[in-house]
């Protein structure tokens, strides 16, 4: 071991294809983690399982770029902000909102959502159409927002589901192919006297008439309700599925790199200590060291997952405590082995302390090994997080990628075709793991005298 230095370990490494290859994945996750963590808001991390935050994405809709391989073009889930603009005339003031939609899709949206944020104070008339490709203005909804007599912060959302939007269109049901009252949308986008979809732009309008004051819009927007959205789509919980895989990705990083370096730590300095010492101290902490190996990890940590906590902080402590038993076998072996060279004797003789000599002359020549040991180790502690979350154990405030399964699973995603669900945090966890192993092993390759053989 100790003939293996830094500059061989690197060159030889260098050399190795695999090695090269795990790096180059290893790089690609550690970007992506650094963009997620720099670009996306912790906000939108932190409010992963909060209903309200998603209420305006659509449910369970596949990735926009499907549309590139089907014949067929899916609508897509648009959020479209609005165009104000204000007059007065008469003393009448007017404000008006609009959303322009270019639809050129050979499905019908599922529905449509304006929502609103305005201040104003006493009362006023609320008109909302749609202008069509064709020409036709279609008037939907003839409204008022609720009287103030001091100025106030008003949050209304108008559903094309409403009854009242529905009776209108209703009026224009002769005009259409329709012979009784169809869905608002199917209205809305169908061809004058055919039974297809008219594709080109749409404007639909809020105007709002106020006699007293304008009505001042502080937010405003349309959320067309479509079956695609982003690049990985969505789930049965509205929540958009990209931003959990990558959150997922530096969540990954941080439980299998704390996990592989904590037990390599402990196992090393465990393994060294017992080796080092020898006789009766050896063999107390070598009995204990195969209870530890000898209990089954899995059904333990789901018991103090279930009684203790699931928290992602103690799920790594306890992942800790199970992986470090067998880093301690092999380091304690490479001890027995080290410690009889003569150098270690002739620190003993000069006096020198049993812990100096451990940290000073010992460890040093493990690190190598140690080195493939985190590489290797990584993986393991991944699929366990994984699997733990996946039986519903895991802790649920974080977006780990198996978590994001845990949730396809609950919600029949795979009975239901929901293949965007599944495939790609199944894929992230392979790939993670795949990275590693090529490491570890290229590293092992490199400082394991048997494997250089």
């Amino acid at each position: 071991m100790s003939s293996v230095s830094t500059q061989e370990i690197k060159k030889e490494f260098l050399r190795s294809k695999l090695g090269l290859t795990g790096i180059f994945i290893l790089s690609g996750l550690i970007i992506v983690s650094i963009i997620t963590i720099s670009v996306i808001p912790s906000s939108t991390f932190q409010e992963w399982n909060n209903p309200e935050k998603w209420i305006s994405y659509p449910k369970t809709s596949v990735p926009i770029w499907v549309n590139f391989l089907s014949s067929e073009k899916i609508p897509e889930h648009k959020i479209i902000d609005a165009e104000i603009f204000q007059s007065q005339e008469n003393g009448i003031f007017f404000t008006s909102q609009q959303f322009g939609v270019v639809f050129e899709y050979d499905d019908f949206p599922s529905d449509f959502i304006f929502e609103m944020k305005t201040k104003y104070s006493d009362s006023h008339l609320i008109q909302i159409k749609v202008i069509r490709p064709d020409g036709i203005t279609l008037e939907l909804l003839s409204t008022s927002l609720p009287h103030s007599n001091s100025e106030t912060i008003h949050n209304q959302r108008y559903f094309s589901t409403d009854n009242m939007m529905m009776k209108n269109l209703n009026l224009y049901k002769d005009d259409f192919q329709f012979d009784f009252l169809s869905d608002t949308t199917e209205i809305i986008f169908s061809e004058l006297n055919e039974n297809k979809i008219q594709k080109g732009d749409y404007i639909f309008i809020i105007d709002a008439y106020g006699v007293k004051e304008p009505l001042d819009v502080i937010e405003s927007k349309m959320v067309l309700g479509g079956k695609a959205y982003g690049l990985m789509g969505t789930d049965e919980l509205r929540r958009d599925l990209a931003i959990g895989l990558l959150w997922g990705t530096p969540l990954a990083l941080f439980i299998g790199i704390s996990v592989s370096i904590g037990s390599v730590v402990v196992g090393l300095v465990y393994g060294v200590y017992s080796g080092y010492k020898g006789k009766k101290t050896d063999e107390v902490m070598m009995r204990f060291n195969d209870v530890i190996y000898a209990l089954p990890a899995l059904p333990f940590l789901i018991i103090l997952a279930v009684t203790i906590s699931n928290s992602i902080f103690l799920m790594i402590g306890f992942l800790m405590i199970f992986s470090w038993v067998g880093i301690a076998k092999v380091s304690r072996s490479m001890s027995l082995q080290i410690k009889t060279r003569q150098y270690i004797e002739a620190a003993k003789i000069m006096g020198q302390k049993d812990s100096k000599i451990i940290f000073r002359h010992i460890l040093p020549q493990l690190l190598p090994y140690a080195f493939a040991s985190i590489a290797i180790s990584v993986p393991a502690a991944i699929t366990t997080e994984a699997g733990l979350s996946f039986l519903g154990l895991g802790d649920p405030s974080f977006p780990t990628w198996g978590q994001i399964l845990h949730d396809a699973n609950t919600y029949g995603a795979a009975s239901q075709g929901f293949w965007w669900w599944i495939v790609p945090p199944g894929i992230l966890i392979a790939i993670t793991g795949l990275a590693f192993v090529f490491i570890g092993n290229a590293l092992d390759a490199i400082v394991n005298p048997k494997l250089k053989r």
